[in-house]
Formats: C-alpha cells, sequence, structure tokens
C-alpha cells in the first residue's frame, strides 16, 4: 500500500510536469547552455519575456518541505521556483554575515534616531532650566534691601543666581559717592569690595566672561577711589583681556580710556599717549563720534597735565567741532522724524475728510429718496 501510494504521488506530479513542458507558449527551456550548479527558464507572458536564475544551493535551502503520512513519514521535497524579468538578477542568499550586517545596520539607524531624540530632550531640558533660572533671577534682583538678599544667599542656590546677587548687593555698596560721611563711604566701599570679589568666584566657575568684565570694572571704580592705582590698573588690564578677547571695541575703547587716566595719575604719561592713540584710532573705525569726542576729552586733559597749553586748546576745538557735528546731526535727524509724523498725520486727516465727505453723500442721496418717496 505504501508503495502504490508514491508511486500515484510520484506520477501526479509527472503529470503536472508535463503539462508545462506540453505547452511551448507557456514554458520552455532557455536556449542558453547551463553548467553544473545553475539552469535558466524563460517565460513569455503578454510578449515580455521573463527569466529565472536559480543557484543549486540557493534551492537547496529554499527547498519545501511535503510531509505524507504513510505508516512511516516521508518528505518530499521540490524546488521553490522564483520568476523574476528578465533585465532584473536577483541572488537569493540565506549567507548569515548578510544577515548580520543588516541587523547591525537596522541597529545603528534605531541607535542614531534613539540619540537625536535624546539629544532633543535634553536641549529643551535645558532651555526650561535656563528660563527657569532668568525668571528666579529676575525675581531676586527686584529686592531693593540688603538684608533680604542676604537671606536669600544663606539658601541654596546655582552659581548663577549667587553671582548676579552677589553682584547685586555690591551695587547696593557701589553707590558710596553719594555719602558724605567718610567713615560710612569706607565700609561702603569695603563690602562692595567683598561682594564683587565673592561674584567673579561664581561667574568663573561657569567661566561667564561678561559678567566678569563688568565685577572687574567695579573693582577699578573702588580702588581707584581709594588710590590704589596697583590693583586698579591690574583689574583694568583683566576687563580690557575679556573684551579683546569678545573683540569688544567699545568696551576696548571704554577700558584704554580708564587706563589711560590711572597712568597719567601715576605720571606714566608716555604709556597713557599710547592707549590714547590706540583709543582714538578704534573710536575712527567703528565711526562713532561720541567715543571719539570722549577720547579727545581725555586726550585734552593730559596735555593739560602736561602743561602743554596749545595741544589742549587744539584738541579741545577739536572735540567742539565733532560736538557741533554731532548735535546737528541729532536735530536733522529730530527733523526728519517729525517730518515724516506729520505726512502721517496730513494722510489720516485727509482719509478722515473723504470718508466724512463720502458720509454726506450717502446721506443726502437717501433724503432725496425718501422724499421722493413721499
Amino acid at each position: 500500500m505504501k508503495i502504490k501510494f508514491t508511486v500515484i504521488i510520484v506520477l501526479f506530479f509527472s503529470l503536472r510536469l508535463s503539462v508545462f513542458a506540453i505547452h511551448p507558449d507557456t514554458l520552455k527551456l532557455a536556449s542558453t547552455p547551463s553548467h553544473a550548479d545553475s539552469s535558466a527558464l524563460a517565460v513569455p507572458v503578454h510578449n515580455d519575456t521573463y527569466s529565472v536564475k536559480l543557484t543549486t544551493a540557493s534551492i537547496q535551502q529554499y527547498s519545501v518541505k511535503l510531509s505524507a503520512q504513510i505508516n512511516n513519514s516521508e518528505n518530499i521535497k521540490l524546488p521553490v521556483f522564483i520568476v523574476v524579468p528578465d533585465s532584473t538578477n536577483v541572488s537569493v542568499s540565506t549567507d548569515n554575515n548578510n544577515f548580520r550586517h543588516l541587523t547591525s545596520s537596522l541597529q545603528l539607524d534605531s541607535l542614531r534616531a534613539t540619540l537625536v531624540e535624546a539629544q532633543i530632550h535634553r536641549d529643551s531640558v535645558n532651555q526650561q532650566i535656563k528660563r527657569n533660572i532668568q525668571a528666579n533671577v529676575a525675581r531676586l534682583l527686584k529686592i531693593d534691601d540688603p538684608d533680604s538678599i542676604r537671606i536669600e544667599l544663606k539658601r541654596p542656590l546655582s552659581d548663577t543666581i549667587k553671582g548676579a546677587l552677589y553682584t547685586h548687593l555690591a551695587g547696593y555698596y557701589l553707590h558710596y559717592d553719594t555719602i558724605t560721611n567718610k567713615k560710612k563711604q569706607l565700609a561702603y566701599q569695603n563690602e562692595a569690595l567683598s561682594y564683587t570679589l565673592l561674584a567673579i568666584q561664581q561667574y568663573a566657575a561657569y567661566d561667564d566672561s561678561v559678567a566678569l568684565r563688568l565685577s572687574f570694572d567695579n573693582l577699578v571704580k573702588v580702588y581707584y577711589s581709594q588710590k590704589k592705582y596697583t590693583q586698579a590698573k591690574w583689574f583694568i588690564l583683566q576687563s580690557n583681556t575679556l573684551s579683546r578677547a569678545k573683540n569688544d571695541t567699545s568696551n576696548i575703547i571704554s577700558s584704554l580710556l580708564t587706563l589711560s587716566t590711572i597712568k597719567s595719575d601715576v605720571k606714566d604719561y608716555d604709556l597713557a599717549k599710547r592707549d590714547l592713540n590706540e583709543a582714538l584710532q578704534l573710536s575712527i573705525i567703528i565711526h562713532s563720534p561720541k567715543t571719539e569726542s570722549q577720547v579727545l576729552k581725555n586726550y585734552a586733559l593730559l596735555y593739560h597735565r602736561l602743561k602743554d597749553y596749545p595741544k589742549e586748546a587744539m584738541l579741545l576745538r577739536k572735540r567742539d567741532t565733532l560736538e557741533e557735528g554731532i548735535r546737528r546731526a541729532a536735530e536733522a535727524q529730530l527733523a526728519a522724524q517729525n517730518a515724516l509724523q506729520k505726512k502721517k498725520l496730513d494722510s489720516l486727516q485727509n482719509k478722515k475728510k473723504v470718508y466724512s465727505s463720502n458720509i454726506r453723500k450717502l446721506y443726502k442721496n437717501n433724503s432725496a429718496k425718501k422724499i421722493a418717496s413721499l
């Protein structure tokens, strides 16, 4: 019985294959010669030729497993034929290396996507933290009472907020020049120095160059008032260095003017002239007449100290000419703004007149129609 059933199955598949072989328009062998481990089939469908390239190893790996349970299980394996267009070469391979490479690529893409999402989330969190810090700093800087600020400083705060609060507290004591009592004035100066130095420690922790420069300028103000020129000179040089690193020309000029004043006070006039020369050149480069006027004024003061009155007078005349040009430019700008404002008002008035005229005409027409209807 087992032999008979096997013969029937073999005959059945033989008849199926013979049917395909009988019809040449349906399936025909390719005329190309075949070699040991490959074969080719051509199938015309709607006048288009399709070819199949089969690899023996691939067929063996992609075989169909048929089981016919007749007393004992037997397996009948038939190859799977894949039909593709003639112009396309398809090779079927189950190489474990290819699958491993594909899996690695997919994992790498997934990791990259995860990293991008993590970066976006981290940036969003950092922005939110920054906004919260700014809001907290703005709230704390509204406090004018020094004792309340000291209480806030005893709480756990970030370096950013601490630095801002120390600077705010130092600013309260930097108004020492409004105090006439010498003893109290000195106490205010010392408090300003102490809190500014504490602020510098906080700013240095996260390298806030702008806040550091402002703190250095505050120290220079106090040390210069106390006539401690060595300390004042050192800190103004630090401020100048930070301004040059940022290419901040305006603050470079400002620090040069302060530096020249300190050098003039210690009678180092040649170095003071050099600083003023650089400041004058920079003010001309950035086309700032107001800054140039300030530099000329400091230059004139230097020549006054040197008792070189002709050069002092020449520089003052040059400064006055520059100031006159600034005044005329400001007047011209104001006149242009007034003219533009007047033009806008005239245009608005004309629009109102046209609108009123149209309303009157419409009213007259409506009145005439009402009278006619009566």
